[in-house]
């Protein structure tokens, strides 16, 4: 009798410690397999889930056009590597795209890789609401599953299941005290029989406790990671000026408005006066009456009289938000950048072109500046004579690594020195 008591005890024991930290682990992988969050947060700001080609192409049917999905989650973990290996499909890709390399997500999780998939295959139909005769439009209820409602059902199935193991945890020990003729113990509360449990379980509580400590260590460090990365931050403007309509409608080139992008540390702010030399002669907007209110507002800024044609009117400054932001301790070149590296506005900034306000695409974080500049080559050095004695040294320098490793990145130039950005 006491050998199978002992076994039932701890079997029960072995499956209520199953189950708790069954829910632990539940908790995280529920929230990371969000595909449609996952999707923006990382895929949206290239591609688009329809035929639309952004600076990706549109993901519309893209699991039926690749090789399979285990040759997606390589790809969106590490592209690179999947062209440098060869692939015909991946060399397509590159040519269908003129050779615009994707973003590396190594530190996506398959999981959440194969959620985004999920999200991509399946995405939610946008179905227009009907409307009654007469009556208000109702919006369709959004469809789909909500991790809280199986958080909670599974932490109420618990609750129900750990009273039934109690009532016949309870029933054995007083079953086994009736055969040794002893009396039955008074009935205890559940909180004293955990007490009791814990401290004749002190190993398995260790364990726990763990575990708990570690998911709420690991909670924190993602949450300290995250402070002061603004990815996906949009403000308003005092003025709703749109990126689309004058350097994508009109393409404007960005050094006309940003005329220190490549002479200065930074871009610049364009002044008023820059704006009035074309709205001194257009004072309405393809907006209809908000582009010319918005229009009237530049006016007002600098002073002009539109009626009369001249600047007499008291001039007062434009208090725009600043978008971007990097810390104090951080330099960072646009001159350096733009017109020495030759790099595109879009690397750092998204399509600008596509934007009405302007918003932060890019995390701008010091892991994201680093993998730019381990993949990003220097461009122009060999028919650069300023760069000649140094690219002779440096292909001296890495003639022994395999020849897709011998292209002289940024940081093998010391681009990733701590002096470089932080001084």
């Amino acid at each position: 009798m006491d050998t199978t008591y002992s076994k039932q005890r701890k079997q029960i024991t072995a499956l209520f410690s199953f189950l708790f930290l069954s829910i632990i682990f539940s908790i995280n992988p529920i929230s990371a397999q969000d595909g449609a969050k996952l999707f923006k947060q990382n895929c949206a700001v290239c591609h688009t889930i329809t035929k639309q080609k952004l600076t990706g192409p549109g993901l519309e049917g893209v699991t039926s056009r690749v090789p399979s999905e285990a040759w997606m989650l390589k790809w969106i973990k590490n592209n690179q590597d999947v062209i440098k290996s060869g692939d015909a499909y991946a060399k397509k890709i590159l040519a269908e795209n003129n050779g615009a390399q994707m973003t590396v997500f190594a530190d996506l999780k398959d999981e959440e890789i194969k959620a985004i998939i999920a999200y991509v295959k399946n995405p939610p139909k946008e179905v227009a609401p009907a409307a009654a005769a007469g009556g208000p439009v109702v919006p369709e209820a959004p469809k789909g599953v909500n991790p809280l409602a199986i958080l909670l059902g599974v932490i109420a199935f618990l609750v129900i299941l750990v009273g039934i193991l109690r009532g016949v945890s309870n029933s054995l020990r007083n079953l086994k005290r009736e055969r040794e003729a002893l009396d039955e113990l008074p009935p205890m509360g559940p909180w004293q029989e955990l007490k009791a449990w814990m401290g004749t379980h002190k190993r398995t509580m260790a364990v726990i406790v763990i575990f708990i400590l570690g998911g709420f260590l690991s909670a924190g460090w993602d949450a300290l990671m995250g402070i002061g990365v603004y990815e996906g931050y949009h403000p308003s403007q005092p003025i709703a000026f749109s990126h689309k309509i004058h350097a994508g409608d009109n393409a404007i080139n960005c050094v006309y408005c940003h005329s220190g992008v490549e002479k200065s540390k930074t871009a610049g702010i364009p002044t008023v006066n820059v704006c009035m030399n074309c709205h001194k002669g257009i004072s309405k907007g393809p907006s209809g009456e908000k582009g010319t209110a918005e229009i009237a507002k530049i006016y007002a800024a600098a002073g002009w009289d539109a009626t009369a044609g001249i600047y007499n009117k008291p001039q007062k400054p434009i208090i725009w938000t600043k978008v971007h932001n990097l810390p104090d301790f951080v330099f960072f070149s646009h001159q350096q950048h733009v017109k020495v590296g030759k790099q595109d506005c879009v690397n750092c900034h998204g399509e600008v072109k596509e934007m009405t306000t302007v918003q932060q695409v890019k995390p701008l974080t010091m892991g994201w500046c680093i993998d730019c500049h381990r993949k990003t080559e220097v461009p122009g050095m060999k028919d650069n004579p300023y760069y000649e004695s140094l690219h002779k040294k440096l292909a001296e320098k890495f003639k022994k690594l395999p020849k897709d490793e011998q292209t002289i990145t940024v940081a093998k130039m010391g681009g990733i020195e701590c002096g470089k950005c932080h001084y």
